[in-house]
């Protein structure tokens, strides 16, 4: 019997992160230890304003316009402004059930090919193949922080052949490598050269650990697409609430994109939308310093108490990722070390294949965020000042399951 269901479709799977997410609650509950370092979750508590917020406007039940809420639109404008300089007017942003669905739109609007760097985000591909997208992979290393440098770029768009609609994703910091990119510039140059659209996935660029927030849209402002939300630095994933900003000058993109998500799902639910006016309205810099300092801490204590000489690792830089490489020659894919390492000591990692890397690379994706966001954000009265023996306090299952990680290494 023919298939009912569409090729491209039937390649999909569930997603890596959702699964591993569901896979360690299952093992949980059936009485195992686990420390969950395979889902990438933000631990702290929304701020109490935004929260309030929602309340107050909780008995709001009318439909927004499909693009959002205006008010909302435009305090995003401003955000994006402040922070990158370049004006993405209001009526060139979308709001969306989390950016995770605004990148999905694209995809699906999208007439080209996809460029993406290893290691990259799980759904990019999957987006990818949903939207009929042929996906190119530019494989980075360790040595350039997990980017691709301007010149490797290049030989790859050479590479893929000339007169191609490509979109380029950059993610920075990055999920799943916790790096932040150094060479936007010299990238950008790159993808002006070429008339290469990029899709700057944003949603971790408040959590960089140097407190700064960089954008290639700063050096490539006419055909950078931004896509954010509240996920990641505010803590509520949960409410899917996110954005995608189109550059100015395509008007046809943005009506495409918008003319698609009036027949999918319409508008972003009303109250989040009006809490999320207050969360890129109000002042929350020193939330942001304070969430920042601890995940930097936590991420630090990780990679001083896990690198050696079987553990290859770089620092922390942003969001809550890092990206072990374990050198090994008992297994044969990252997956397998991966079942190996969870069944051995409970600790949940995601394998490196997951991220675009070829199986035989064994890389994992670690995410320290196995610890009550709430009780360490309470505890923590001076955030330039957090100590690797508070991280043991408020953080003790990241630091129990690194112990046990770090063992086990030792005997490879």
């Amino acid at each position: 019997m023919t298939s009912k269901v569409k090729k491209n479709i039937l390649k999909l799977k569930e997603s890596s992160t959702l699964a591993i997410n569901e896979k360690s609650k299952e093992l949980i509950k059936s009485g195992k230890k686990i420390y969950r370092f395979g889902f990438g979750q933000s631990p702290f508590q929304i701020p109490e304003r935004v929260v309030d917020t929602l309340k107050l406007h909780a008995h709001k039940k009318e439909y927004l316009p499909i693009q959002g809420l205006p008010e909302l639109r435009e305090k995003i404008s401003n955000h994006l402004f402040k922070n990158t300089g370049v004006r993405y007017s209001k009526d060139n942003i979308l709001i969306t059930p989390g950016s995770k669905e605004a990148m999905l739109l694209m995809h699906v609007t999208f007439n080209g090919e996809i460029l993406t760097p290893a290691p990259s985000w799980v759904s990019y591909e999957p987006q990818a193949q949903i939207g009929s997208n042929k996906v190119h992979w530019l494989e980075t290393s360790r040595v350039n922080n997990w980017f691709p440098t301007a010149s490797e770029l290049e030989k790859k768009l050479n590479k893929i052949g000339k007169n191609k609609n490509i979109i380029l994703i950059l993610n920075s910091p990055n999920n799943p490598s916790g790096a932040i990119c150094k060479n936007l510039k010299e990238l950008a140059q790159v993808a002006k050269k070429y008339k290469l659209i990029i899709l700057s996935d944003e949603i971790y660029t408040d959590l960089s650990f140097d407190n700064s927030y960089n954008s290639i849209s700063e050096f490539y402002p006419e055909a950078t697409f931004i896509s954010g939300g509240l996920s990641k630095w505010c803590g509520a994933g949960g409410w899917r609430l996110g954005f995608l900003a189109v550059p100015n000058g395509l008007k046809q993109f943005m009506n495409s994109l918008k003319s698609l998500a009036s027949e999918s799902y319409s508008t972003v639910n009303t109250p989040t939308q009006f809490a999320a006016v207050e969360a890129y309205e109000g002042d929350y810099e020193q939330y942001k310093l304070k969430v920042r300092s601890i995940l930097n801490s936590v991420g630090n204590y990780v990679y001083n108490n896990l690198k050696s000489n079987k553990v290859l690792i770089n620092p922390p830089q942003g969001a809550f990722y890092l990206m072990p490489e374990f050198k090994n020659k008992k297994f044969k894919t990252s997956a397998q070390l991966c079942d190996v390492i969870l069944k051995e000591t409970g600790v949940a990692m995601l394998p490196g294949s997951d991220f675009g890397f070829k199986p035989k690379k064994m890389l994992t994706r670690l995410s320290y965020t196995d610890f009550d966001g709430v009780n360490f954000f309470k505890n923590v009265k001076d955030y330039n000042s957090i100590s690797e023996e508070m991280v043991k306090t408020y953080a003790p299952n990241v630091a129990e399951g690194t112990t046990k990680l770090s063992n086990w290494a030792k005997n490879l």
